[in-house]
């Protein structure tokens, strides 16, 4: 396995042998150096800038506990990095800030997202699909995963297994996708649903959403656990940005990218 030791290595013997510039190889040597950046406030965030060489996409800042400073800190470090930029459950308060301190990023107040995206590569087709409008927030949230991931990402709301006919009016829809999000509370059946009419994964995302003997979303995560669809994982319960991550890694790959 090459290291950083290695990398290093064939650097120097290359500028030795007059086969790259000066300029090259410190550019290279800077982008091996994760940087760090201190806030205003006294706290600091390490921003991983070396994670897209090694897992395809940059580092996804989560948003609650940090400073407004530690944010913007950090889109700046990724944007310099020439990266794509995400934010994830941003407060109000956080969404606003970003947006003022980046007029270019997109804020989505119910997703409580905010991303910055630097190229428009295409990277497939995925559809995330909802059982209730309970269930947007979560929806939306894996909807700008997509998004940020430069995937091409519809959505198509209350379809729950409540109205069978709703879905069979949209499932054409499906066709040729990479993956499917499926995002449901309740007893959390439509993935299963969804599984029996697609030749593509299926990944499902319990929601909190529903009465007292839902738990929280205990009750759709084991039902979606217990799936006899074979193509249907499951995620953590409201974990819409893992389902578009995942799902956005699957059409990627299947992109050839």
């Amino acid at each position: 396995m090459t290291t950083d030791a290695d990398t290093l290595n064939d650097l120097l013997e290359a500028l030795a042998a007059g086969n790259k510039s000066v300029d090259v190889v410190r550019d290279t040597i800077a982008r091996m150096i994760p940087p760090q950046t201190t806030s205003s406030a006294g706290g600091s965030i390490r921003v991983d800038v070396q994670r897209q060489d090694r897992c395809g996409y940059p580092e996804v800042i989560y948003a609650p506990g940090k400073t407004d400073e530690a944010l913007q800190a950090a889109f700046q470090t990724l944007l310099e990095a020439g990266q794509n930029c995400l934010a994830t459950r941003c407060s109000p308060e956080q969404g606003i800030f970003l947006k003022r301190a980046f007029p270019e990023s997109s804020y989505d107040e119910q997703a409580r997202t905010v991303r910055i995206n630097k190229n428009d590569e295409s990277n497939g087709r995925v559809v995330v699909v909802t059982a209730g409008t309970s269930d947007q927030p979560v929806a939306l949230e894996a909807l700008e995963t997509l998004r940020w991931m430069n995937v091409e990402a519809d959505l198509l709301m209350d379809v729950g297994v409540a109205g069978p006919q709703r879905f069979l009016d949209v499932k054409h829809e499906l066709d040729n996708c990479d993956a499917v999000i499926v995002v449901a509370g309740m007893e959390g059946a439509l993935p299963s649903v969804v599984g029996g009419w697609v030749s593509c994964p299926v990944i499902a995302v319990p929601t909190s959403v529903g009465y007292g003997a839902a738990f929280g979303g205990v009750a759709a995560l084991l039902g979606m656990l217990n799936s006899c669809a074979a193509n249907v994982a499951v995620v953590n319960i409201d974990a819409g940005f893992k389902a578009g991550y995942l799902a956005g890694m699957i059409a990627r790959r299947k992109q050839g990218q």
